[in-house]
């Protein structure tokens, strides 16, 4: 089911925390976000509590705090929206560092980093100590319907296949001496991404024709 793709995430290794059932993590990670969620948006000495937390699994998985922060990247569209909330947001204003900001704008935005931040980095330090086999396994074990791990499967397993197949038409692009440089070179970029659909979608249907040839009756094997 794709174990051998999820490389771009998981860290190798035989901590504790690696060592723990998948479907607990998936339970404890979605506990921790209820928590997060819940809490006062101005009770940042709890979200402190939270973050030490965090830090001591961290600690306990030995994955490498630079492997993870590397892979916040995800974040920088919450980060871009928390930064203009204190610019667009009505209610009274307040003065930080000579610019005035909305007061309620400005306390939204730091709740918004601060849950996004501490969301992202739970679960990036899931995927970090969960294969991706074992992930979709625990799924199982938690009744998650059987289709959609098997949605999530083909993902997983697709993902490097899709993006390869991405690269290439890039290069060829490239080599053609194409440069996506203003708007008028949009279409050339929306037929690509057509023909990428297409290609993809063909690649879909036989690859489901050829399970079908193998028995494929909806569930998907466990080896």
């Amino acid at each position: 089911m794709g174990a051998g793709h999820g490389h771009q995430l998981h860290y190798h290794g035989h901590s504790p925390v690696h060592r723990v059932p998948a479907h607990l993590k998936i339970l404890a990670l979605l506990g921790f976000m209820i928590v997060v969620v819940a809490t006062p948006r101005d009770w940042y000495p709890v979200f402190g509590v939270y973050l030490l937390l965090l830090a001591a699994v961290i600690g306990m998985s030995r994955v490498p705090p630079t492997y993870l922060l590397k892979r916040t990247v995800v974040e920088v569209p919450f980060v871009l929206f928390a930064v203009l909330l204190p610019f667009v947001a009505t209610g009274p204003r307040t003065e930080v560092l000579g610019v005035t900001v909305s007061q309620h704008g400005l306390e939204a935005g730091v709740a918004l980093l601060i849950k996004g931040t501490l969301g992202v980095l739970a679960s990036l330090t899931l995927a970090a100590t969960t294969e991706p086999q074992e992930l979709l396994l625990g799924l199982e074990r938690l009744r998650l319907p059987q289709q959609l791990v098997q949605i999530m499967a083909f993902m997983v397993r697709y993902l490097d296949v899709v993006t390869g197949e991405m690269r290439r038409m890039k290069v060829a692009r490239e080599s053609r001496g194409f440069s996506a440089r203003n708007p008028r070179h949009w279409p050339v970029l929306a037929r690509s991404a057509g023909a990428l659909f297409i290609r993809s979608y063909e690649r879909g249907e036989r690859v489901h024709l050829a399970m079908l040839s193998r028995g494929y009756t909806g569930r998907m094997p466990r080896s």
